[in-house]
């Protein structure tokens, strides 16, 4: 899934003369986190999102404004809800000449009917309009650093549209883009710091920023989502993808899910099941029948039983008595 690979993960997965960053006989430099054969890697990937990928509209321009606006639409907007907003937008001002002219407050009222979100971006695309109009003569910058310049635009918008209008830009490291990576590479997975740009930067092949980070960024958007569609999205990396190996596909965003073998919630699940065959139970025949090893006075016993009933008291789920003989547990009807 995402960081690509190179030589599956289960076996040398990294070629030799890794640790010190040294150099194939090509002059490509090897990193610890990359495979030996990137080549291949960055074949399968571009191969795979050339042969079909998600026909979103401004991946068909190299306008640098008309990638601008749904860079800027895009952040924590839904893609689907960007579509008809951005195609409207371009309408309404279909050049940087034509927002930096608009009314601010048009723009902005524009921005909140097609809840976009935070209004303060519409005001930060009206300015940067402007700023290209004045400063640079109507030309957008072609450099990451100097696009950066323009109001509201940050490192990671300046580097796509860099990217996408210039195929001028370094390696994309989105949320989508740590995923792949983090799933793909057992060292990036094990590492207590992943170094997630300077692995997508070497993997990234040189001049070709345009179609790379479209390709990567739809390898996360589309099968290694936090629910990964490996085999259903024809995913091109499984073979040297840790996460499909292994079957390990958590990631920064995708925390592990605890075990349910043995958890609380396994053991709650008993109990009200069995309270539902019958009318109520002593807790420590409940204990015996919920599990094997239950003892009233071991590290499993009646301490332990009393504070599962006692969640599921305060659920509402059940309820508990404490009479002469013990505790009597009984499902709440």
């Amino acid at each position: 899934m995402t960081d690509s690979d190179g030589a599956a993960a289960g076996e040398g997965a990294v070629g030799d003369g890794a640790e010190g960053g040294s150099e194939t006989a090509d002059g490509d430099e090897v990193t610890p986190e990359l495979p030996a054969d990137r080549d291949a890697v960055r074949d399968a990937l571009v191969d795979w999102y050339e042969a079909d990928h998600r026909e979103f509209p401004w991946r068909r321009t190299e306008d640098p404004y008309e990638i601008l606006v749904s860079e800027v639409m895009s952040q924590q907007t839904q893609l689907d809800r960007v579509v008809p907003a951005w195609e409207d937008f371009l309408d309404e001002w279909p050049t940087a000449a034509a927002l930096a002219d608009a009314d601010r407050a048009d723009v902005v009222a524009f921005w909140s009917d097609h809840s976009l979100g935070y209004n303060n971006r519409a005001k930060y695309l009206h300015e940067a309009a402007g700023q290209v109009e004045e400063e640079y003569d109507g030309a957008f910058p072609e450099d990451p650093d100097e696009l950066s310049e323009l109001m509201g635009v940050g490192p990671y918008t300046a580097n796509a549209v860099a990217s996408f209008a210039f195929n001028n830009g370094d390696a994309v490291v989105d949320t989508n883009v740590k995923r792949v990576l983090y799933r793909a590479f057992a060292e990036i997975h094990n590492a207590d710091d992943p170094d997630y740009e300077t692995v997508a930067n070497a993997l990234m092949p040189a001049g070709e920023s345009r179609v790379w980070n479209n390709a990567i960024m739809e390898l996360g958007g589309v099968a290694c989502g936090k629910k990964p569609r490996c085999d259903e999205a024809g995913c091109p990396w499984r073979e040297w993808c840790h996460a499909y190996q292994t079957g390990d596909f958590t990631a920064p965003d995708v925390p592990e899910q605890p075990s349910f073998e043995g958890s609380r919630r396994q053991f709650r699940g008993r109990i009200v099941r069995l309270l539902g065959e019958h009318d109520e139970m002593d807790i420590d025949a409940l204990g015996h029948r919920i599990r094997v090893d239950y003892a009233p006075d071991g590290e499993h016993g009646r301490e332990w039983l009393r504070g599962l009933v006692a969640d599921l008291a305060d659920d509402g789920l059940i309820e508990a008595d404490d009479g002469e003989d013990g505790a009597v547990v009984s499902l709440r009807r």
